[in-house]
């Protein structure tokens, strides 16, 4: 039996919404530079590893969109949404990860002494989003159990 509510709909606007608050929130990071100011963070990170970094912040932002396409289709398939179930359950498994990856990153943001406010908010959104997916991905994945 298929639902009334539309939950792949849902996660759809809400990693969309996720997406657009993570660019902003590194569009915030980089505001000082408008204003004459540098943007840099003491980092413990030695240069050769930066590589790898970007690499997997490339991959935390294409995962999302993967995410919106693969939801996308499972939704608009002709056919049982059972074939579906592996995705879901993924993506449930993985929107946990990104929810814990977030809530650490706003409790540190909470905790280094010169965080800007702003960022924190905006934080806390994503983090607020994550459960929401989060909650909607839950759905998602048992609606044909």
């Amino acid at each position: 039996m298929r639902s009334t509510t539309n939950h792949a709909q849902r996660l759809i606007t809400l990693w969309i919404a996720w997406l657009l608050a993570m660019l902003f929130h590194v569009d915030l990071g980089l505001m000082p530079l408008f204003h004459g100011q540098s943007p840099e963070i003491s980092s413990q990170v030695p240069l050769e590893a930066l590589p790898m970094l970007f690499g997997a912040m490339l991959g935390y932002f294409l995962v999302p969109l993967l995410a919106i396409i693969l939801i996308s289709y499972a939704d608009s398939a002709i056919g049982p949404g059972i074939r579906w179930r592996p995705l879901r359950r993924l993506h449930f498994l993985s929107s946990l990860v990104y929810s814990i990856t977030n809530i650490l990153h706003l409790l540190s943001d909470i905790l280094l002494p010169d965080a800007r406010l702003d960022q924190i908010a905006l934080m806390a959104v994503m983090a607020l989003l994550g459960l929401l997916i989060n909650i909607e991905g839950w759905h998602w994945w048992r609606q044909y159990h």
